[in-house]
């Protein structure tokens, strides 16, 4: 079967294709941008569409000649006008669809209350498009859980960082959370049915303060949740401290808070008959699940690799960019040097200076930036597009290249690069900061911040020097016979 899949390089859509190609299908995918999805394993298994759902003429590109189309697509960020932008995508795509013979879209579940977020509503509306124009399957979710999800980081933050928390009573209302790997079991067994519309999926009920004690429990942690009555409006704006605590940014705590303020349960009776072949496992099992794969360093995707509305800003050499160039020389093979810069970041840290990282970090919070708790995916490999700390990664070109494009709230955009250079019998490590400035305010940051940097880059090139003769020398002797 021929299938398309929207949303490739988040979340669910990141774990969903490798899985549809182990099954034999033929997997094509639109995205903004195709460097996007190099480095993944399954890359060069699939067609690649470039475009965006936003333009009909790549949507439809996209979806012709395919037996069916996943939609997976749904803005959470804070900006005023993601409704309208997830209307207009989902229109766009649901018209180029219509002849499409099954569409399959990952909804929310909505709570039975007057008034539902605008979040949860603006799900729910982009299914009833999709409905509209396509033969559609809407699974409706609630928290999903897995190594990486965002849901799962919440919980797990929170309840590692705070051993006494004071809350709103709403954390003892009911949801239904689902693991990863349940909701992949559903969309992929979609497939093999005529289109189903709304099917509610979920796997045990239960309190959002059980969600953590249950977290606590399984790590061998005491923790003292305390609910207190807040006002529900009140409760909302206080959410911000959630971004505060753990890696998720505020403009993506505020929807998942909005999640779990109502009481959110699935009627899953139509999903047993319609899939009674799958049996979801229960939260502690998803929870155990996850935490072996974060302790093995085996996390497939993350909820920080999807790029959401942000663009992807080409680096040019243009005038109006500040650049700080330094190298060094080594004696070592290119593929050492990378291996140390490549692996910074993260529970590693950034090898010199790491307080004032961290406190550059915390300042980056406090404006609403990602700061560093979004660390990385894996602690040694990087994809292009994907999170790291405070960065996204643009350019992955092992053992050459490695671009790093600041999404810390700066006044201009900001990039940091390293290049391994053959020269002579060694190689030379070039660690480049570029910076264009957004007015006069920009250039005031960029100038004034100019001896600080001096210290610290110089100091990190050295550091990324040291670190990688000492893991070439620790690694040959290893190998030695």
């Amino acid at each position: 079967m021929q299938v398309l899949v929207t949303g490739a390089t988040g979340y669910v859509g990141g774990r969903l294709i490798p899985r549809l190609l182990e099954r034999g299908h033929e997997v094509r995918v639109l995205v903004r941008d195709p460097r996007r999805i190099g480095g993944r394993p399954w890359a060069g298994q699939v067609e690649v569409v470039a475009g965006n759902l936003l333009d009909a003429a790549s949507v439809q590109r996209a979806v012709e000649g395919v037996d069916a189309a996943y939609y997976l697509v749904h803005s959470m960020g804070a900006n005023e006008d993601f409704a309208a932008l997830d209307r207009k995508a989902a229109t766009t795509f649901a018209a180029a669809a219509a002849k499409v013979a099954h569409v399959i879209y990952l909804g929310g579940l909505l709570p039975t209350v007057p008034h539902v977020s605008a979040h949860l509503r603006s799900r729910a509306e982009v299914g009833a498009i999709l409905h509209t124009f396509c033969r559609t399957t809407e699974f409706r979710a609630g928290p999903v859980i897995g190594s990486g999800s965002a849901s799962f980081e919440m919980v797990r933050y929170l309840t590692e960082r705070l051993p006494v928390m004071v809350a709103p009573r709403w954390i003892l209302n009911q949801v239904q959370p689902i693991a990863i790997r349940d909701v992949l079991s559903y969309l992929i067994a979609a497939l093999d049915r005529s289109p189903l519309g709304i099917v509610d999926i979920g796997g045990d009920r239960l309190t959002f303060k059980q969600m953590m004690q249950e977290y606590a429990d399984a790590r061998h942690l005491y923790r003292i949740i305390i609910p207190v009555p807040v006002p529900v409006r009140l409760s909302l704006i206080g959410a911000n401290w959630v971004g505060l605590v753990t890696p998720i940014p505020n403009d993506l705590a505020m929807p998942l808070v909005e999640g779990v303020v109502d009481p959110i349960v699935a009627d899953t009776t139509r999903a047993h008959l319609e899939f009674p072949e799958i049996q979801p496992i229960t939260y502690r099992k998803a929870l155990d699940l996850a935490i072996r794969r974060i302790q093995s360093g085996d996390v497939e995707t993350r909820w920080s690799g999807a790029l959401g509305g942000a663009v992807t800003y080409e680096l040019m050499d243009v005038e109006g960019m500040a650049q700080e160039v330094r190298s060094i020389y080594t004696e070592l093979p290119p593929q050492a040097l990378f291996k140390s810069f490549s692996t910074i970041g993260g529970d590693r840290g950034w090898l010199a200076w790491e307080w004032a990282w961290k406190i550059r970090g915390v300042m980056d919070k406090a404006v609403g930036g990602p700061g560093l708790r979004r660390g990385r995916r894996d602690p040694l490999a990087l994809l292009p597009g994907e999170a790291l700390d405070f960065w996204r990664v643009e350019v992955a070109d092992p053992p050459h290249l490695l671009r790093l494009r600041a999404e810390m709230k700066v006044p201009g955009r900001a990039w940091l690069q390293w290049e391994t250079v053959p020269e002579g019998s060694g190689t030379r490590l070039v660690q480049t900061a570029l910076f264009t400035p957004t007015g006069f305010l920009g250039m005031l940051y960029w100038y004034s911040l100019y001896p600080v940097h001096k210290v610290i880059f110089s100091a990190l090139i050295r550091a990324i020097a040291r670190d990688a003769v000492y893991m070439y020398d620790r690694q040959s002797s290893t190998t030695a016979p």
